[in-house]
């Protein structure tokens, strides 16, 4: 018995039997290799599969009530665990997982790439595969789902949804098979521009347009554009070393009062800070300084989900949230 030609009809109507998104044609979306061609050489699909023809992905919805242990100022796991590290590493891949598998079944090759939103690159001229770029080489999953007609980027630099705005999880495949690609979102159809995200950033890591160049791409005959956030106060704000941010830092570190809303510090740097700080390493290599014992309002945190985020999203998502 043949094998039933494989379409994108087909894959959507599985992500919405699988997804809890409903019954629409807004879970699954398909881009053909060709809106790539102007990719940097680290974030090209062909550089992870070569024989990629067609790339799709896939939105988890964030539940909306997951904000609401932070807004009220007494529950912080749920957030974590609903919003970021378990929606990424057990949830979304489980329906990625599916699609690829059926994918194989009709007789193509299906790569799931783990999310990843690549902010640097090693600066190493010595690739492990001659003509091949340095790893790790990643897909840029946001801007792959506007590829694939889902959305577009908000000026924040988070993905918005045409139906769930900025409370989605990406996944991504990438496959052999020739599908039926979906239409481009036109530029500024779901972000207005309100800037509302700016000023509600407690990380100020959202610049003003004019602050900073803004970041602008092209995908087919469509230029997309967005805010150059500053990752360093960005990460430091999300993992905790923002005491504007979180009550623990001030509690657990009282006069630590580093101002992340005008710190430079990189990315790197604030991710190694915050997980030093909230594990006690810091404390313990120097004894003079308060703190040596494990965080325990982080602990709790990590012991739920393995992963801490205390900011809440209340910039780049949240506030976006209000304006849809």
């Amino acid at each position: 018995m043949d094998t039933p030609k494989l379409t994108s009809r087909m894959l959507k109507d599985l992500a919405n039997k699988l997804s809890a998104g409903g019954g629409g044609d807004w879970i699954l979306g398909v881009a053909p290799i060709e809106r790539f061609a102007e990719a940097p050489e680290r974030m090209h699909p062909k550089n992870i599969f070569p024989d990629c023809k067609s790339v799709i992905s896939i939105v988890q919805p964030i539940p909306r009530s997951t904000y609401r242990g932070i807004t009220a100022g007494t529950y912080w796991p749920n957030y974590t665990y609903y919003s970021y590290n378990r929606l990424n590493t057990l949830f979304r891949p489980m329906l990625t997982y599916e699609i690829a598998r059926f994918i194989e079944d009709h007789g193509f090759e299906a790569v799931p790439v783990y999310p990843g939103v690549p902010e640097a690159y090693p600066n190493n001229p010595d690739p492990v595969a001659p003509g091949r770029p340095v790893p790790d080489v990643n897909i840029h999953v946001r801007i792959a789902a506007v590829a694939c007609g889902l959305g577009e980027i908000g000026w924040s630099k988070v993905f918005i949804h045409k139906v769930f705005g900025p409370r989605v999880r990406i996944g991504t495949i990438l496959t052999d098979a020739v599908l039926e690609p979906d239409p481009l979102i036109e530029p500024g159809t779901l972000c207005k521009r309100c800037m509302k995200c700016v000023p509600d950033c407690p990380g100020n890591a959202i610049p003003r347009p004019g602050d900073r160049p803004s970041i602008k791409i092209h995908i087919g005959d469509k230029e997309y554009e967005w805010g150059d956030v500053h990752m360093g106060r960005c990460t430091a704000t999300h993992h905790g070393i923002n005491y504007k941010a979180s009550p623990f830092m001030k509690k657990f570190f009282p006069g630590f009062n580093l101002d992340i809303t005008k710190s430079n510090m990189s990315e790197e740097l604030a991710y190694k800070t915050a997980y030093t700080l909230a594990l006690g390493h810091w404390g313990r290599e120097n004894p003079e300084f308060p703190g040596g014992e494990v965080n325990p309002f982080y602990q709790q945190i990590l012991n739920h989900t393995g992963y801490f985020a205390v900011c809440g999203a209340k910039g780049c998502i949240r506030s976006c949230m209000e304006f849809q």
